[in-house]
């Protein structure tokens, strides 16, 4: 991308953007409020209540840092663009929007498998539970939920930055990997296989977390008492995990095999599902679900 560092890419532009711009911005500031509002008001709950400072409501906090990061790298941009009128972006920009998106959805996929993990231990292994899910553990848990996908992401825009490009316009709302990709003149072999192993990865996080819950389940027939705990524990993590894994196949076909013959709206609703949907729901799904951080959301509140 060197070569052409004078040059801007140009983004989609919504649909009859000329005339619905200002609706179009008022819906998404409004989105964007609600979501930092909702993932920093969760996260100062957790970080204030000591009886909160546990494993599984730890990861829930980074699940809302997560949510603001991701936010911050597409909507400010957005909101620009609307105001504007202009679709368009530097590559070096470009670069970091898809860094920051992707990054985050990465991110969000760790951490969900970290949790399944935490709730296999809580609910399978109780009287070893803090011994092995304590404050290091932790740690290194988290550590793992940022450093894998940031380094893995950044492996993959690094293969497209190197490639020369012929074209310049991003069929998507936002900067992806893959849609730079299908920008170049070269030959993509390499970033395909890298994108097969990436992939592959992330299957092995799913399988992780399929066999957490199955060994779940099965350990829950045998009391009133362990599934009275997964219903309430771990019902909302199944419901972020199924609105994600949907969201990330959405995005995944979309980047690699939508066309033109989509229907805009559809196209456009493909593009930014994984961006709305998970980082409003998931801070309204535990606050609402989750007693011990709905009690102490309602205490706050009434404070």
């Amino acid at each position: 991308m060197d070569n052409i560092s004078s040059v801007k890419f140009t983004l989609m532009e919504p649909q009859n953007s000329k005339s619905y711009r200002h609706v179009y911005f008022t819906c998404f500031l409004a989105l964007y409020i609600m979501i930092l509002f909702l993932n920093i008001w969760l996260s100062v709950v957790i970080a204030l209540e000591r009886a909160l400072h546990e494993p599984m409501y730890i990861f829930l906090c980074n699940l809302c840092i997560n949510g603001i990061y991701r936010a911050m790298g597409f909507y400010p941009k957005f909101l620009h663009d609307l105001i504007l009128d202009s679709y368009v972006i530097p590559p070096h920009m470009c670069v970091i929007q898809t860094f920051v998106i992707y990054s985050s959805v990465m991110c969000e996929y760790c951490t969900l498998t970290v949790m399944a993990y935490d709730r296999h231990v809580a609910i399978c292994k109780p009287l070893i539970y803090h011994t092995k899910m304590n404050r290091f553990s932790c740690l290194i848990l988290l550590a793992f939920c940022w450093t894998v996908p940031c380094v893995t992401v950044l492996i993959g825009v690094s293969l497209s930055r190197r490639m020369a490009l012929c074209k310049y316009h991003i069929d998507k709302l936002y900067c992806d990997n893959w849609s730079m990709v299908k920008l170049s003149c070269e030959s993509t072999i390499i970033n395909n296989v890298y994108g097969f192993f990436f992939i592959v990865f992330y299957l092995g996080l799913f399988i992780v977390i399929l066999v957490s819950y199955i060994k779940l389940a099965v350990a829950c027939k045998a009391s009133l008492e362990c599934r009275r705990k997964f219903w309430q524990t771990c019902l909302p993590h199944l419901f972020s995990l199924v609105n994600f894994n949907f969201a990330m196949v959405f995005d995944l076909m979309y980047s690699r095999y939508g066309s033109n013959d989509f229907p805009e709206d559809l196209r456009n609703f493909l593009a930014l599902e994984i961006i709305i949907v998970p980082p409003l729901l998931n801070p309204i799904i535990y606050g609402l679900k989750l007693k011990e951080v709905r009690k102490r959301v309602l205490k706050l509140c009434v404070l």
